[in-house]
């Protein structure tokens, strides 16, 4: 990554450090990576339609398909190439900085039949100052640090938790507080069209705690504490819900073992990229939380120093109430993964991926995904 210093007099600068000659040095850093996927996919029930989410990446959920299609279908793309820009600037012993990164991912507004021309999508934009950050980046219940080195977007996609979203956060060593944007999503009673909800006026709370051992190991407990609300014509209803997750990245000589363990009650979205809802509407108009599990593993063995492999196994399972949701909503998941890298030099990597996705219905009905994955990256 390359980095560009440069000396800039600023009139907010020098209000902000009290003095009006005063003179700050920002640090400027361009960065991202372009990177080419090639997906050989077969689905059991019929690959989905072509710009399909799960034809980008392993969503669970998505892999149901149709019988109209065939079940063999490949896929290239450079969807998930990334640029960023970051700045960074000492304040009289106060660091201010701000961060902002695009990418190309899970937009339908492209096709492949010409220039697959897809718009870019905000991943992160935030400013940090001393303690404090404001802004989108990615949900303090989720340790990004801990996922496996996978050449599928996400990986172990059912496993973790995974949300990026608007926040404050205050951290202080290995504590971290904050309040995060709230959305609702249930199931209507006996089934139906997930209902999605931005009503209420109480953030999402998260409290954190960080911290490392002796033997190098990085561990991360972090604690979810969310009201569940919906108002709309038919139903006015609020529930609370928690969550509980804990992670690692455990150093066995030069090789890892990275984990998550994730469970609640009316979790949601928090889990699994949504493939269960938060709650479910009962017959009095209520919402009632659906408790749900997830988790995954992995672990990483260097070759050499050039060559490396990782094998994670992940899931997740949801305690549907069959009787309020259905028999139609998604029960449980879980995935499987095996890779090959290879980096000849430090900034390009060369890889083959394996992975097999079972997605079962309460009622049943079951999903099968087996793809191939070819990457190249290249980071700038």
């Amino acid at each position: 990554m390359e980095q560009l210093k440069l000396s800039i007099v600023a009139a907010a600068t020098i209000l902000a450090m009290g003095s009006s000659g005063a003179m700050a040095e920002t640090d400027f850093k361009f960065g991202g990576y372009v990177k080419t996927d090639v997906m050989f996919s077969d689905y059991s029930n019929g690959a989905p339609d072509s710009g399909n989410l799960s034809r980008q990446f392993y969503v669970p959920g998505t892999i149901y398909g149709t019988a109209d299609n065939g079940k063999q279908v490949v896929d290239f793309q450079a969807r998930e190439s990334r640029f960023n820009f970051k700045t960074s600037t000492d304040l009289d012993g106060h660091k201010l900085s701000g961060f902002i990164e695009l990418d190309f991912m899970t937009h339908a507004d492209g096709n492949e039949r010409v220039s697959n021309s897809y718009s870019p999508r905000i991943r992160h934009a935030f400013v940090s100052y001393d303690n404090w950050t404001v802004g989108q980046t990615w949900s303090t219940f989720q340790n990004p640090g801990a996922l496996p080195e996978n050449l599928d977007f996400v990986g172990a996609a059912e496993g973790t938790p995974f949300v990026r979203q608007a926040q404050v956060r205050y951290t202080n060593g290995g504590f971290q507080f904050a309040l995060e944007n709230p959305e609702t999503t249930v199931t209507p009673y006996t089934g139906g069209a997930r209902v999605v909800s931005g009503s209420g006026m109480i953030p999402d709370f998260v409290a954190r705690y960080n911290f490392n051992t002796e033997g190098g190991a990085k561990f991360t407990v972090a604690g979810l504490a969310r009201q569940l609300n919906v108002e709309n014509a038919t139903i006015d209803a609020q529930t609370m819900a928690y969550g509980v997750s804990v992670t690692g990245v455990i150093p066995v000589g030069s090789d890892d073992i990275k984990f998550s363990a994730t469970a609640g009650d009316g979790m949601g979205r928090y889990m699994a990229l949504n493939y269960a809802n938060a709650g479910v509407i009962d017959a009095n108009g209520d919402i009632e939380t659906i408790s749900s599990y997830g988790g995954f593993v992995a672990y990483r063995h260097w070759w050499n120093d050039k060559w490396r492999s990782s094998i994670t196994a992940s899931g997740f399972k949801a305690d549907n109430d069959v009787a309020l949701t259905g028999g139609a909503v998604n029960e449980e998941s879980y995935s499987g993964y095996i890779n090959l890298l290879y980096s000849p030099v430090k900034p390009m990597t060369f890889g083959v991926e394996y992975m097999y996705a079972e997605n079962t219905k309460q009622n049943g009905d079951k999903g099968e995904l087996n793809r191939v994955m070819f990457s190249v990256k290249y980071v700038l």
